[in-house]
């Protein structure tokens, strides 16, 4: 894993006292926020123990532990009728594979899973998440190109209530947080979804790119406010991206992580532990 900025804080300060003010920098630069750098700070701060590297690791690896969720592995299907997961988040963030890669881990613990291909406007993405529900072995409904998207969400939970399905998975397009009108058409695919259940969407999830630091939880802020987001998906873990941000979007924000990808293969993805995080940044 690529976070990796506690390690790089023992290195930074080997053999040498810690300097508040190059911590601080340093906490902050690892997308871990203002808010969660003064947690720990202020952690330091109160210790009667000698400030050393070492310290800080065991300070930072224990207030983190706290903010992250315990337990994400709850993703039960609902006694009657479809649970309906929407997926969202901006170009580039691996959000189409992302679904794929969640109904492979539905399908692998039994589940029956249905696909929406509701990106009706990105160039191959309907083609790309039916290439992907080939290779499942899942159903999948889908409109032509500039299709309305909440008219597709609605045709699928129809479909995926008459057959039984346990999961509909709904891929939607990508789309810039800051944009007003991209993101109300979201609104109307929960509304659409909701003519058919009140209670759905069950599961906004928003997919972020580990290598996008703080821009993250911007994303994150607009979203939930625009959809009413349930938890984030963290992508490209293997990559250069450092995982901070979904720290500081659990704290400000509380959304918790429910799944983590680190790879290509649609093995490379997971429900999402917090320990495991942890300890792996070192």
């Amino acid at each position: 894993m690529a976070f990796t900025f506690l390690k790089s804080l023992v290195q930074r300060f080997a053999g040498r006292p810690v300097d508040w003010d190059e911590l601080e920098e340093l906490l902050i630069r690892s997308d871990l926020g203002v808010p969660m750098t003064t947690r720990i700070l202020d952690q330091l701060q109160a210790s009667p123990d000698k400030l050393t590297a070492e310290k800080v690791v065991a300070v930072a690896r224990e207030e983190i532990v706290k903010i992250l969720p315990r337990d994400t592995h709850m993703l039960r299907p609902l006694p009657d009728r479809p649970k309906v997961i929407l997926v969202v988040g901006v170009n580039g963030t691996g959000k189409t594979t992302s679904t794929a890669k969640l109904a492979h881990l539905l399908k692998r613990k039994g589940h029956s899973v249905m696909l929406a291909a509701a990106d009706t406007f990105r160039a191959a993405a309907i083609e790309q998440l039916e290439i992907w529900a080939g290779r499942i072995g899942c159903d999948i409904v889908k409109g032509q190109y500039n299709a309305d998207p909440a008219g597709v969400c609605h045709d699928a939970y129809r479909a995926a209530a008459a057959r039984n399905i346990e999961f509909l998975i709904c891929d939607t397009a990508g789309r810039l947080h800051n944009k007003a009108n991209l993101m109300s058409e979201l609104s109307k695919v929960c509304r659409a979804i909701g003519k058919s259940d009140s209670t759905a969407p069950h599961e906004t999830l928003l997919v972020v790119d580990a290598t996008t630091g703080g821009n993250a939880l911007v994303q994150a802020r607009e979203f939930k406010e625009a959809t009413g987001l349930t938890g984030v998906i963290v992508t490209k873990l293997d990559g250069s991206g450092k995982g901070g941000c979904i720290i500081s979007i659990q704290n400000e924000l509380g959304l918790p992580t429910r799944f983590s990808g680190t790879g290509e293969r649609l093995e490379d993805f997971e429900f999402f532990e917090a320990r495991k995080f942890v300890e792996q940044m070192m």
